[in-house]
């Protein structure tokens, strides 16, 4: 045991003074004369006053002195390990993102280590070996003294990208010139670099090298899968160990639900395995990320983009679309087999359920009904994928009518009208050669792909000349003529390849060229652009050290498309996700192609997990001399026969104490956190003028305690934010008034996307109808709000947010509570917007809610409880309007979608009978 405070042991001096007070003998009784004895003879004797404490008395008094006395001294037992050094060193630790996996012990160890240091009086130099996303160089920190060391490494994270060793050993040279010497605490992640040997001499050039690690500590990532697998499958890597290791795979939404598990299994001395995990379409494309079960930190998350999706496909089958090697669907099935979910059959099954694509081989649509069934999905927003063959061409020669001038075109499934009869390029009645590709041009979704040389066409379909041919061609032959057209119809797209789905007339299908354009098709299908290699896709949100989606930080910059796949995360390039919407890529820690092996031991190695924090047994002895105090007064209590006035001042003092110590543990709440973090309050944007802010923060009073009053949730006051500066993750709603001058920046711009990308709902009210936009027939009751529309723009520029739709009363918010057909504020008539139902992000619930109605003079309540601001034109009914839409608001903002599901239990009954 060691006393950090050895000079209040003085204090045991005192404890032969408690023992001769608690002997000392009271005065001689004293015989005095009295004459009116009967007097004295009614009163009762006093009880007789001892001549000393007992020694059971006298011996509890000393423990509890005794107990304040070695408490106050501040004992503590010392449970790390020996060999520490007992002089000034220098600290150096691995914080990279395979430290994150037994982070928790590190800094456990460290606490151990800085313990030592304070016993010792010692200072300490912290050398970190990775870069902060400041991209501030890494150095030496100068001396400081443990406990502000301590400070500054208890709520310290692991960094997302590896450690960078090289820079480390730069660090320590300059550090090794400065003439400063000592011992080396060296507290290792265990993977290696190709900077160790380097870094190993750099701190022996310091001094003697304490290496302590986590033995056979596991250091797994999730990679990207080997070719030719499922958009769902991975690799997961980690460095060999001499024992078999299991685990599980999760797979995730992005609210953070399980849709499946799968299990892991890895031999003794296996350094990957690969995992392919089965689902559903409809379950499989809800997947966010997969999470490897029990491995913290970036490496254990591997996030999914949009090119990983699978689109439904459906393909029409014929007679021979299974005769290997010629059958019209033996390709295109081995084609998409990794990307799509297949389904194949006649038209009428493929239509009976939802489809992003419908490939046709030739002859599949020879007949006018299919064409026309095909022709109304297209309209609705399908993509038609078709092959030229034989049969195209007889339906050609058929509608041509054999004259010189051609006849109109009969099949409306065309993208450009084609030419009689088929091109024969190559064979032993032609002069020609099969020709090859020429490059795609810049407007092609295929521009971004390789063109092999040996992919040749020896028969194709011509399309008629026209002066607009080039604008529907994605792909030519060397000589000019299209191989791929397109041609919007309605709300879709046909897409027409003018050989055969077989090798008959191309080799194009037995290249992976044809698979990279069937992908390409599909993702434009499923609006996802293809940006160009060189296209800069600036970060959306990052991975931070926990695997947590943040905002990114400062310091990240943007990533060209061609480089994800193939990049080391660093701070300059964090994992994340990166780009807009419809072409966002993934950088994942897994994507450095770099092998993963244990790191060489430096210096004398020691067990991380055997250096702990001291045990301080200081508070338990000043704990147990309070007991003994407080039993010794209640004895002295029960001893002087005041029992019951003895215990009720003795339960008058705990009440106070618990008072007190209540109101300590609400002023022990660090000023930093929020009151939102301990209740759920709404919030309201700060524009600035105080009398917008102070109607926003009335009315979201007045709708808290209306909601307080006629729900199950429980609302606290409501808090003004500013959007760049506060932590928005704790509000489920957030009130945004429009005002004329209103602007926004970038910051702003970053956290209210985090903040709608992780569940938050933003109501925007422009407080009124901009006159610039306002329609002729607008209600003589809408208020007046001018500069409002140019300035809603400004405001939601760059804001991620998704199609819009006006809210009914079918929609979900509009029966979340109350059931109602209007949303009103202080006025009514003007559309409210919400996103578009059926939207995948955050489980199909709108991020925004856009309207005019003002809806904060409606809830507005004053400090006497009068509602200032009367709505127009109904006023009181009205008002009660708003105030239900506003609780249907927050329930929407709590609980989701649960509504919606309630919808469909009768068909899912139904479908369950059938």
């Amino acid at each position: 045991m060691i006393l950090l405070a050895p000079w209040m042991l003085l204090g045991l001096l005192g404890l032969p003074a408690v023992w001769w007070l608690l002997h000392a003998r009271p005065p001689a009784p004293r015989t005095q004369s009295f004459p009116p004895m009967r007097l004295l003879a009614t009163l009762a004797a006093p009880p007789p006053d001892a001549t000393s404490a007992p020694l059971w008395r006298v011996l509890l008094r000393c423990l509890a002195v005794l107990g304040l006395v070695l408490g106050l001294a501040q004992p503590v037992f010392p449970r790390g390990q020996g060999g520490l050094p007992d002089a000034d060193c220098l600290i150096v630790l691995d914080n990279g993102w395979a430290a994150a996996g037994t982070w928790s012990q590190r800094i456990h160890a460290l606490d151990g280590l800085l313990d030592h240091l304070a016993r010792t009086g010692h200072t300490a130099r912290l050398l970190l070996t990775a870069r902060n996303d400041a991209l501030d160089p890494i150095t030496v920190q100068p001396a400081m003294q443990a406990d502000m060391l301590r400070s500054q490494i208890d709520p310290m994270l692991p960094r997302a990208w590896p450690a960078d060793r090289l820079a480390a050993t730069h660090a320590l040279t300059t550090l090794a010139g400065q003439g400063w010497r000592g011992p080396v605490l060296y507290i290792a992640d265990g993977l290696a670099t190709q900077a160790d040997t380097g870094f190993a001499a750099a701190l022996a050039g310091i001094g003697p090298v304490h290496d302590m690690q986590v033995p056979q500590s596991d250091i797994m990532l999730l990679a990207p899968p080997a070719s030719g697998q499922g958009s769902l499958a991975t690799r997961l890597r980690t460095v060999p160990r001499d024992h078999p290791r299991t685990g599980q795979l999760r797979l995730e939404t992005a609210t953070g639900g399980t849709l499946g598990l799968l299990p892991v299994n890895l031999p003794a001395g296996a350094d990957h395995a690969d995992l392919a995990p089965e689902l559903p379409a409809e379950l499989r494309n809800k997947v966010d990320h997969l999470a490897l079960e029990g491995m913290a930190g970036p490496a254990g998350i591997r996030l999914l983009d949009e090119r990983e999706r699978q689109r439904p496909v459906g393909l029409i089958a014929t007679g021979s679309s299974d005769t290997p090697l010629m059958g019209s669907l033996f390709y295109l099935r081995r084609a998409l087999q990794p990307a799509a979910e297949l389904r194949e059959g006649d038209l009428d099954t493929l239509l009976a359920r939802p489809l992003s694509v419908i490939i046709a081989p030739d002859g599949t649509l020879g007949s006018p009904e299919s064409r026309k069934k095909v022709a109304a999905w297209v309209r609705a927003g399908g993509t038609l994928i078709r092959f030229a063959g034989p049969l195209l061409i007889q339906g050609a020669d058929a509608t041509d009518g054999g004259g010189d001038t051609p006849q109109p075109q009969a099949d409306p499934l065309l993208p450009v009208p084609l030419m009689a009869g088929a091109r024969e390029l190559g064979g032993a009645m032609s002069w020609s050669r099969p020709e090859h590709l020429a490059p795609f041009p810049a407007t092609s979704p295929f521009h971004d792909l390789d063109i092999p040389a040996d992919v040749t066409v020896s028969r194709q379909v011509l399309a008629q000349p026209a002066t607009d041919l080039d604008n529907h061609s994605w792909a030519r032959l060397d000589d000019g003529t299209p191989l791929v057209t397109h041609a919007a119809l309605g709300a879709g797209q046909i897409v027409l390849f003018h050989v055969t789905s077989t090798a008959e007339w191309s080799n194009l299908p037995l290249s992976g060229l044809f698979v990279g354009m069937l992908q390409h098709l599909i993702d434009q299908a499923s609006g996802i652009e293809t940006p160009a290699g060189t296209t800069l896709l600036a970060p959306y949100m990052a991975l931070d050290g926990d695997g947590t989606l943040v905002a990114p930080p400062a310091g990240a910059q943007a990533l060209r498309a061609d480089a994800f796949g193939h990049t080391a995360p660093s701070p300059e390039h964090p994992p994340g996700l990166y780009g807009p919407r419809n072409s966002r890529r993934a950088l994942n820690v897994g994507d450095d192609p770099a092998a993963l092996a244990a790191q060489p031991a430096i210096g004398t190695v020691s067990d991380l997990r055997g250096q702990v924090a001291d045990l301080s047994i200081g508070p338990v002895l000043l704990l147990l001399a309070s007991v003994l105090l407080l039993a010794d007064g209640l004895v002295s209590i029960v001893q002087r026969g005041r029992q019951w006035r003895g215990l009720a001042a003795l339960a008058l003092c705990c009440a106070m104490g618990m008072t007190a110590a209540h109101a300590q543990a609400a002023d022990d709440i660090p000023p930093d956190v929020p009151r939102a973090a301990l209740e759920t309050r709404l919030a309201y944007i700060v524009t600035g003028h105080a009398e917008v802010d102070d109607v926003s923060k009335e009315g979201l009073q007045g709708l808290s305690d209306y909601v307080n009053a006629r729900t199950s949730a429980v609302l606290g006051h409501p808090d003004g934010v500013t959007p760049e500066h506060d932590d928005l993750s704790y509000y489920p709603l957030i009130y945004w008034p429009v005002t004329a001058d209103a602007a926004t920046s970038p910051a702003r711009t970053a956290a209210l996307n985090t903040y709608m990308h992780h569940g938050g709902i933003l109501l925007i009210d422009t407080q009124g109808q901009d006159p610039a936009t306002a329609p002729e027939n607008a209600s003589s009751y809408t208020g007046s709000a001018p500069g409002t529309a140019a300035a809603l723009r400004r405001m939601t520029a760059g804001l991620d947010i998704p199609p819009l739709a006006r809210l009914d009363s079918h929609h979900v918010l509009s029966h979340t509570f109350y059931l109602l057909h209007d949303f009103p504020g202080r006025y009514e008539g003007m559309p409210v917007w919400v996103a578009q139902e059926g939207d995948s992000t955050n489980d199909g619930v709108s991020p925004v809610i856009i309207g005019s109605n003002d809806w904060a003079h409606a809830w507005a309540v004053d400090e006497t409880g009068n509602t200032p601001y009367a709505p127009v034109p109904d006023g009181a009914e009205q008002r009660v309007t708003a105030y239900r839409f506003g609780v249907n608001a927050v329930i929407y903002a709590l609980t989701g979608n649960y509504k919606a599901d309630q919808v469909h239990v009768p068909a899912l009954l139904k479908r369950l009978g059938e």
